[in-house]
């Protein structure tokens, strides 16, 4: 690893100087190093060390000023090797366990964990819906709208509501559809969607060819209802995104529109996000790491929450690439750990 080829002193340098290019925004010269380190060097001494990591690409020197700031590889070394993360200052913690105490409905409550990320970090909060598969089937009602038109009413967890239409291989009659409507309430209430699929599945596999009427129509609706092709959508809450207009580095016009834009598309930032949902730990993504070119001057730091020990979404952070890490991380972490835990009683 990179850091086992750098000395100590390298690395107290790097560590030195990003931490002052993230509190003061300005490229960092040998005499500010030289102080901020308090190291017993000669101006000469530091300025053959930041040669050395400006060879390794760890730091640059912008335009033809004298001072070095941290490219993404020093960040990401800064990140992984030298940062000390601090832990929640009692107030903001407090601050935070009383808001999740409160009782809202799931989508509520994810809308206010946004604005919570926003306000405490003062940058931009997203927290992605929890995958659909992890939500519990409170009741389900199919109403006929027209001839092969049904209306499918989803209830989940306690307060949140889908309705859609879905389109029948045939008319069904009122009772018909309140058949399944009961059927399908008796049999899985309670159970998250992949199991409803997985038990229709095999009861499908165990039921004989010659399968009656009313199971057809059963096995039909609930098909239609838990795979129709916008179900599995994903989607996000965001907020704080004027936050962004307050960086100086993002303040161009042009920048902030294509930002803008990105987030109002939303795939390029669920991709991201699901990365992190697959790996199930927190992610962090700095500039060019992301694959994004919109993205190259920010960061995203993003982290699972978990509900019965599943991973079912992510919240994170987009700012800056010199955002303070040290005090956002910790932030991100424990509010992901509070949604999951406020989901869990819902």
């Amino acid at each position: 690893m990179l850091q086992n080829k750098m000395g100590e002193r390298a690395l107290h340098l790097l560590k030195v100087l990003v931490n002052c290019y993230i509190r003061d925004g300005q490229p960092v010269g040998s005499r500010t190093l030289s102080r901020e380190a308090k190291l017993k060097l000669s101006p000469a001494t530091i300025r053959n060390v930041m040669a050395d990591l400006e060879e390794m690409g760890l730091v640059c020197s912008p335009h033809t000023s004298a001072g070095r700031i941290p490219t993404v590889r020093g960040y990401r070394l800064f990140i992984d090797s030298l940062l000390q993360i601090k832990p929640v200052n009692r107030e903001q913690e407090q601050r935070l366990r009383r808001q999740f105490r409160q009782k809202n409905n799931d989508r509520c409550l994810l809308e206010k964990t946004s604005n919570l990320l926003s306000e405490f970090t003062h940058l931009v909060g997203v927290v992605m819906f929890p995958k659909i598969d992890s939500k519990a089937l409170r009741h389900i009602e199919f109403l006929s709208l027209s001839k092969k038109q049904v209306l499918v009413i989803l209830v989940f967890n306690e307060q949140d509501v889908e309705n859609r239409i879905i389109h029948t291989s045939r008319t069904y009659s009122p009772a018909e559809l309140q058949n399944a409507t009961n059927y399908l309430n008796n049999a899985f209430v309670g159970k998250d969607i992949k199991t409803v699929r997985e038990d229709l599945l095999n009861e499908l596999k165990e039921t004989d060819k010659n399968v009656d009427k009313m199971m057809q129509t059963v096995i039909e609706m609930a098909e239609k209802a838990f795979n129709c092709s916008d179900f599995n959508e994903r989607d996000f809450v965001m907020t704080g995104q004027t936050n962004l207009m307050e960086i100086a580095e993002l303040s161009n016009v042009e920048k902030l529109r294509q930002l803008f834009i990105t987030f109002n598309k939303k795939c390029d930032i669920l991709h991201l996000f699901d990365q992190a949902l697959k790996a199930k730990n927190r992610q962090i993504f700095i500039g060019e790491e992301s694959g994004y070119e919109v993205l190259c001057d920010c960061s995203v730091v993003a982290s699972p929450y978990i509900v019965k020990g599943t991973v079912i979404g992510v919240l994170g952070v987009i700012g800056h690439t010199r955002m303070p890490y040290e005090r956002i991380i910790p932030i991100v972490d424990l509010t992901a750990k509070l949604l999951g835990s406020a989901l869990n009683h819902h």
